[in-house]
């Protein structure tokens, strides 16, 4: 039992990485992920006690997450009584996402508003609303999350979603406007470069016609022409130095003999002194 359940939540991690990198490929999400929250799905958290509640879903999602909600989520709790006061003050620790609406909308129409056709600040709803849940998997860029009891669900992109980012990749595939200008401008301008080189003498070549027709673009910058190196010469420092040709070798012999000669004059003469008061053997 326990091997099956490891493999069971291997394999459901792997679907959640799936749809993570499916969103963040094809519309742009990036982490730390943005979690719009409603009031549905905040209490079912403190019930089935899913907490911290940023930690469990950065394990699903595979990254850091920040959780949302609204002015209007925050009146609609506080309107239930005191069976949702919990979830009311855990809401207000949550971040304000922008609600522009200056009296009180339901839940469902504020999340509708702040998603708007796009999505545009790249929000992940969370709610335990069905009808809801439905409604955002039919735009294209919404993904979906949902609690079961003690567990958090990431929902499979929708067949309207994936076919959506199928047309988009058709569609940066093809050329734009602006690429099909450029094409036809390049173009026209390899066609005159050829029809210059045709009525062209034949003693000029096709460098000449070149220079000529950069000469009378003014727009185009000239390319930058760099040095060739030249090869150097030796360092002088690093060669021996050549020998005389009028100069002869001189001999050992020679040279010993007047290393000899200096040392015999450098010897200083030993010269042996008497004594002074030496009496001779005749007095």
């Amino acid at each position: 039992m326990r091997v099956r359940a490891y493999f069971m939540r291997l394999k459901k991690q792997k679907r959640h990485r799936r749809s993570v990198r499916f969103f963040t490929t094809c519309y742009g999400f990036r982490s730390p992920f943005k979690i719009l929250c409603d009031g549905t799905f905040i209490h079912h958290l403190l019930v089935n006690r899913i907490t911290p509640a940023d930690t469990a879903i950065s394990n699903i999602l595979g990254g850091p997450v920040k959780m949302f909600t609204t002015r209007c989520v925050l009146a609609e709790l506080k309107s239930l009584g005191e069976t949702y006061s919990d979830s009311l003050n855990v809401a207000r620790d949550l971040a304000p996402a922008r609600c522009d609406h200056e009296k009180r909308k339901s839940a469902v129409a504020c999340l509708a508003d702040v998603i708007g056709e796009s999505n545009s600040e790249h929000f992940f709803v969370a709610s335990q609303d069905v009808d809801l849940r439905k409604k955002f998997k039919e735009i294209p860029a919404v993904p979906v999350m949902f609690a079961l009891r003690n567990a958090l669900f990431l929902e499979p992109p929708s067949q309207s979603q994936l076919q959506f980012a199928k047309l988009a990749e058709e569609q940066r595939s093809h050329m734009n406007e602006l690429e099909r200008s450029l094409l036809s401008n390049k173009k026209k301008r390899s066609s005159e470069t050829d029809e210059q080189a045709d009525e062209a003498s034949p003693n000029e070549t096709v460098e000449d016609l070149n220079k000529n027709a950069s000469r009378q673009k003014t727009d185009v910058k000239d390319k930058v022409q760099f040095k060739r190196k030249r090869a150097k010469g030796p360092n002088p420092l690093s060669c021996k130095k050549k020998k005389k040709e009028n100069q002869k070798p001189v001999a050992k012999k020679e040279v010993n003999e007047n290393v000899e000669t200096i040392r015999s004059r450098s010897k200083k003469r030993k010269r042996s002194r008497k004594p002074k008061n030496v009496t001779s053997a005749t007095d």
